[in-house]
């Protein structure tokens, strides 16, 4: 640290705070200036806890520097602007109850029992008097509270902190900044200049160390929420809002924002006429359009393709089976809430309609594993079969609750990329290795290359098989994982019961995380299949089971690609590669023998006959996102040539039929995932 008074131009990383003395001071000390997205809000002490800068330890303490622009110091400075709107509320909507407000991802939100719904016109009007609060420069202030009864007495007017303060020691991970675990406090809000008393609320903290430190914020938007998530419990109003270290991070946040609007599948969907989702069907239930029907085509066709190339064997399995099957799997006592009910069949009646054969329950299948343990147990096996590699476009149906259904992202209905391999437990380490590896190539194929991986740890309480199983399977997936090179994040308990797995967690365009392939080792399912093949030595062994999904769902993986690249597609998935734009109809015949030409190549390519102008021609065709525009005039006629209009507007006049055909071939053939311009063709200005 710098003498007492200096300025530090770099902030250091850590600093010792003497017992009994405040970190705030030691800051000053040293001359860190608390402003801007480089200030530190507070500390975090040798246990990982973040304090207050008010914090001073009872012994000499070495502590990390949090700053603004930090994951943690966002999080602080969110739940500070969480307590801000709260403040603004009560004063705006005196009657109004408070809930919980904890940060979240990107923001915050805070609950309300309010006597009616907030409005556009209301969040304007909180958005001001926050502005006012922190204007105020008031300082947050932590205070223990001595006793559960006294918390209550201060908060008689509060129900739900009430209700906080009697399951303090059993609370989510929301409400636990609330109450926190070993004591109770209470975060002041005090004025400046006098020191009094403004506002304040039950909360473990920590917090900013005034409102001034709250730089950027916004409300977003307003929706309804049940007190504790429970549906059988009061609906509150709930205000999500973000803030952020600087104005310049929050018109950045804003602008994603908006740019993810912008690429909504849902939308582009609509606009593109890829897929749609009729009433007439049912929630979650997608149909294809031709235009979407060609892009899904060909994400199949080409993972078909690799997988022949890999050892795959292609099976097919039914949409619907006996309960039995879902007995011995696991997923009737797993699974059941995430499955469509019973359909009760079979049952045959005498001629007095009395019941001569009991009738059986079938249920659309969740998943397609156990129809795979079935084809594996058809014949005997040899060791010399393994691994075998099964693979399925498999259709599956999940009774998705109709609050999480959202555009093809999370439907009901989903054709998942199956493949279940059958291995000797000395081939599993090889065969991860090649597993992981064979995904993240095919993936890098359709455009994206930005990974890291997400290892899932058995759920304690639903699980089925033994320790030693189970602590086996998961160092086989940690050392596959730790292998690939990539970044490998934990996340506990969130396994399926029957084994762990590896994701690959894959971050789009717009540096979002979507859940891509996953990987899952099962010791479980083969012994509830009785799965067995004959070994080298003549014994029967039970087989090693791999699950694995790469796509995730077909519909997932559309959604996710289309949002991907904002609906322009690449040339080698788009449903229309290339269209013909005549200048006047006399030039419709060269068109259409370049038209032919390309189709011959096996180019998806159209002719626009259409009474519109050309301009409006090449306007509806940029906005169909159309990669290659091909127009032609009396120039181009006479020369045999067209001249190329790309996506961006960029322009090559004046190319050769012959050439144009073969480099658009050339350019599909080699699927290249770059959208196509001017400048990434420069032999064709030569």
């Amino acid at each position: 640290m710098s003498q007492p008074g200096a300025v530090q131009s770099v902030i250091p990383s850590s600093a010792t705070v003497p017992a009994g003395t405040t970190a705030g001071a030691v800051l000053r000390d040293a001359g860190i200036l608390p402003k801007g997205p480089k200030a530190v809000i507070v500390v975090r002490d040798a246990q990982g806890q973040l304090r207050d800068l008010s914090w001073a330890p009872e012994a000499d303490a070495e502590v990390e520097l949090v700053t603004a622009d930090s994951a943690d110091g966002r999080m602080v400075i969110r739940h500070s602007c969480a307590h801000v709107l709260a403040q603004a509320v009560q004063q705006e909507f005196p009657e109004a109850k408070l809930g919980i407000g904890p940060p979240i991802k990107d923001g915050f939100y805070y609950d309300f029992q309010v006597e009616r719904p907030f409005t556009p016109e209301d969040l304007l009007v909180l958005e001001k008097r926050m502005k006012q609060i922190i204007k105020g420069s008031q300082r947050f202030s932590r205070r223990v509270v001595e006793s559960a009864e006294a918390a209550k007495a201060e908060l008689a007017d509060e129900p739900f902190k009430l209700e906080l303060v009697d399951i303090k020691s059993d609370v989510d991970s929301s409400e636990v900044m609330e109450v926190g675990g070993g004591e109770l406090t209470i975060y002041d809000n005090l004025d400046p200049r006098t020191g009094e008393r403004v506002w304040g609320d039950l909360c473990r903290g920590p917090h900013a160390p005034t409102t001034k430190h709250i730089p950027a914020f916004k409300l977003m938007r307003t929706a309804a929420a049940y007190w504790r998530g429970d549906q059988s419990n009061q609906q509150l109003q709930r205000v999500y809002g973000t803030a952020w270290e600087s104005q310049e991070a929050l018109d950045a946040h804003l602008e994603l924002i908006a740019e993810a609007e912008r690429r909504d599948h849902r939308k582009l969907g609509t606009e593109l006429d890829l897929f749609s989702f009729p009433d007439e069907i049912g929630s979650g239930l997608a149909v294809f359009h031709p235009r979407g029907g060609i892009v899904r085509q060909e994400m199949e066709n080409y993972s078909r393709a690799r997988h022949i190339a890999a050892g795959y064997d292609f099976v097919y399995s039914p949409h619907i089976a006996k309960a039995n099957l879902f007995s011995t799997s696991g997923h009737l006592d797993w699974y059941r809430d995430g499955m469509y009910p019973a359909m009760h069949l079979d049952a045959e009646l005498d001629g007095d309609g009395e019941v001569r054969k009991p009738g059986q329950d079938y249920y659309l299948k969740p998943m397609n594993c156990p129809f795979h343990d079935l084809i594996f147990r058809s014949r005997g096996r040899s060791y010399r079969e393994l691994p075998l590699r099964m693979f399925e476009f498999g259709s599956v149906y999940r009774y998705e609750k109709s609050g999480t259904i959202h555009g093809l992202t999370r439907v009901r209905g989903l054709t998942q990329d199956d493949a279940h391999i059958f291995c000797t437990a000395d081939q599993v380490q090889d065969e991860l290795k090649s597993l992981l590896s064979f995904v993240l190539d095919l993936l890098r194929d359709f455009g994206l290359d930005d990974f890291y991986l997400e290892l899932s740890t058995r759920n304690d309480e639903k699980y089925v098989g033994s320790d030693e199983v189970w602590e086996k399977a998961t160092e086989a997936l940690r050392t596959a994982a730790v292998e690939s090179g990539l970044e490998l994040v934990p996340d506990p308990g969130g396994a399926a019961f029957y084994g762990p797995k590896i994701s690959v967690q894959a971050r789009d365009a717009l540096g979002r995380t979507w859940q891509m392939s996953t990987i899952q080792l099962d010791f479980n399912l083969p012994k509830a299949f009785d799965l067995e093949y004959s070994a080298a030595d003549g014994t029967r062994q039970r087989p090693v089971m791999i699950h694995r999904v790469l796509f995730g769902s077909l519909e997932r993986f559309f959604g996710v690609l289309t949002e991907h690249y904002a609906g322009a597609f690449p040339a080698w998935l788009s449903p229309v590669q290339a269209v013909g734009i005549p200048i006047a109809d006399d030039f419709i015949p060269h068109l259409r023998e370049v038209e032919q030409a390309l189709r011959l190549k096996g180019i998806r390519a159209e002719l626009d006959v259409s009474d519109d102008r050309m301009q409006k021609k090449i306007r509806n065709h940029t906005t169909q996102k159309v990669p290659f525009m091909l127009l032609a005039g009396a120039k181009d006629v006479e020369a045999g040539a067209v001249s190329f209009r790309f996506r961006d507007g960029s322009q090559v006049n004046g190319v050769p039929v012959e050439k144009a055909v073969e480099t658009i071939a050339d350019w599909v053939g080699r699927r290249v995932n770059a959208s196509p311009t001017a400048q990434l063709f420069p032999a064709l200005q030569g």
